[in-house]
């Protein structure tokens, strides 16, 4: 593991807050499948971004590069071990990551913050479990997926199974078809011949910015190769087109579960790597949770100052 040490001088900024104070920040780079994370123990440290400044970290070539920047804070319930915060690379705070629930856990055990092998983390949006395996490889409970349109959140006039929305791509109509899931943040999925050639950044861009979802959406282009094997293409809010997406893999299985061309357990191939996904619901019961398995990785070690 490499440690470097990273000074930056931000000249003269119009911060929301009036930044009087240098402030000198640890960190740890890591990724899950190349969906990678700037990770801070905010618990040890005395950390306060504005906005401007996540997107000024999160930029490759001027700061340090990341998908989204974790935080690690105390917990202010006694049964749960810590809280969770991700913000995205826009500086948007969401409420999910499976990815890096995946690093968290990883993190928290490496940094001596826990030895526990099963850890409660408390989201934006609830309580997951991570359990981590001798081989370091980390499960996550992501808890039940949402499928009722206001709570994903979706307008449309009544729930189903799929839906259909007109986009503009290139100044043409086009009808989309796809599921819509929340796996604690917003998903529609849509299935595809060939991810290769599928207009993921044209049809992800439209998606975002339909009035359709209030809260933007991750979208997700899922190739299925058979009951247990599909390869998927995600689109992130507030990042593009990611290396992998936890929370992606998890949605299109589900989604792949309740149109019956998936088994309960699937491989799930992404640009970066592979994820198992496991799911026993299907649209005849969807209240179970969604188990997902995958890698970490720590890059290095740094000290940056703003």
């Amino acid at each position: 593991m490499i440690n470097i040490s990273l000074y930056t001088r931000v000249k003269k900024v119009d911060f929301k807050r009036n930044w009087s104070k240098i402030m000198q920040i640890e960190f740890t780079k890591m990724h899950g499948l190349g969906n990678d994370f700037m990770v801070i123990n905010a618990i040890s440290q005395n950390i306060s971004l504005a906005s401007e400044q996540i997107r000024f970290l999160s930029n490759r070539h001027t700061g340090i590069g990341f998908d989204q920047l974790l935080l690690i804070e105390n917990s202010d319930k006694p049964e749960v071990d810590f809280r969770y915060r991700i913000y995205n690379a826009d500086g948007g705070e969401v409420e999910q990551c499976g990815n890096g629930a995946r690093c968290f856990a990883r993190f928290v055990r490496d940094e001596g913050l826990t030895n526990k092998t099963e850890i409660t983390v408390i989201t934006k949006t609830g309580i997951i479990t991570l359990k981590v395996a001798s081989d370091e490889s980390v499960t996550v409970d992501m808890d039940k997926p949402t499928l009722h349109p206001e709570n994903i959140p979706f307008k449309c006039d009544k729930k189903s199974l799929t839906y259909q929305l007109k986009i503009d791509i290139n100044s043409a109509e086009n009808v989309v078809e796809f599921c819509a899931v929340s796996m604690g943040n917003p998903h529609a999925v849509i299935v595809v011949d060939d991810i290769n050639t599928a207009p993921v950044e044209a049809i992800g861009e439209a998606l975002q910015a339909h009035r359709s979802f209030p809260q933007s959406v991750n979208v997700g282009f899922m190739q299925i190769h058979d009951k247990d094997n599909i390869s998927l293409r995600v689109y992130e809010r507030g990042v593009g087109e990611t290396q992998a997406c936890g929370t992606g893999a998890c949605a299109a299985v589900v989604a792949g579960r309740l149109l019956g061309v998936l088994d309960e357990n699937v491989r799930v191939n992404l640009l970066g790597g592979e994820l198992s996904i496991s799911w026993s619901g299907s649209a005849q019961g969807f209240d179970h949770p969604v188990m997902m398995t995958g890698p970490t990785a720590t890059v290095f070690k740094g000290i940056i100052t703003l």
